[in-house]
């Protein structure tokens, strides 16, 4: 429930359209819902603007189902990241709409029509290897709301490939930069552009790359100015955060 569903609600007591019981019955599981398993927190978008979303790593494609289940009665739209194949059968069994993306690990239902943004955001990749940290991002911002312009494969061992779609760059809002190896692609952007640049050090590289943490290190020492640094991996902080700011 978000803060004008709310409002219909109190006006539509005020006015006498709706009783004050069905008005309990709906605010009753507000605050959240305890599974047992899981606290569903139904008071979050209303707070912050965003439902909850579902880190599905680490729970059994029974209880994503069981959030979901919650969820949807609330008329919530959904998002699970991390997602695994099984689940989202799981979840197709009581929702058909359910929509898996195989490349982000997500899982998408869209109960709303949210107002989309005028503005959008890139997201661009160094290489093809970071795609699926990228279209975890993607995603996100998409359900939120937000157009997004994808470009990907531009990095800065062929950087006239870069130059080549920088004025769609320039054009957004806020980019989104994912990069592994040493991560240089996000400083360069950082350079050529008058935007807020987020920046997602990927896991991609050698060993020598130690799992993203050298292009965590070089995005956080980034000589370029107004470059924020997601943690490893991290597509949906960095979509979640661009949706904010492309809404500001």
């Amino acid at each position: 429930m978000n803060i004008n569903e709310t409002r219909e609600l109190l006006e539509n007591v005020k006015n006498g359209s709706l009783a004050i019981d069905k008005a309990l019955e709906d605010l009753k599981d507000l605050p959240f819902k305890d599974l047992g398993y899981a606290k569903v927190d139904n008071h979050r978008e209303l707070r912050v603007g965003y439902p909850e979303v579902i880190y599905c790593e680490g729970k059994t494609p029974e209880q994503i189902r069981g959030i979901v289940e919650i969820m949807l009665a609330r008329g919530s739209d959904i998002l699970g990241t991390r997602a695994s194949e099984e689940a989202y059968k799981l979840v197709k069994e009581i929702c058909p709409k359910a929509e898996y993306s195989k490349m982000a690990r997500t899982i998408t239902i869209k109960n709303k029509e949210p107002e989309t943004t005028n503005t959008y955001i890139s997201i661009v990749t160094a290489g093809t290897s970071d795609i699926p940290v990228a279209e975890e991002a993607a995603v996100t911002a998409e359900i939120f709301g937000n157009k997004v312009e994808r470009i990907y494969d531009v990095g800065v061992a062929g950087i006239h490939r870069l130059f080549d779609k920088i004025d769609l760059i320039r054009g957004a809002k806020i980019v989104i930069v994912a990069a592994g190896m040493e991560g240089a692609l996000a400083s360069v952007i950082g350079g050529l552009v008058d935007k807020p640049v987020i920046a997602v050090p990927t896991s991609v590289g050698y060993g020598a790359n130690f799992g993203g943490l050298s292009a965590l290190l070089c995005m956080l020492n980034s000589c370029a100015s107004g470059i924020s640094v997601v943690n490893i991996d991290n597509g949906f902080g960095a979509g979640y955060l661009a949706s904010m700011i492309n809404k500001l």
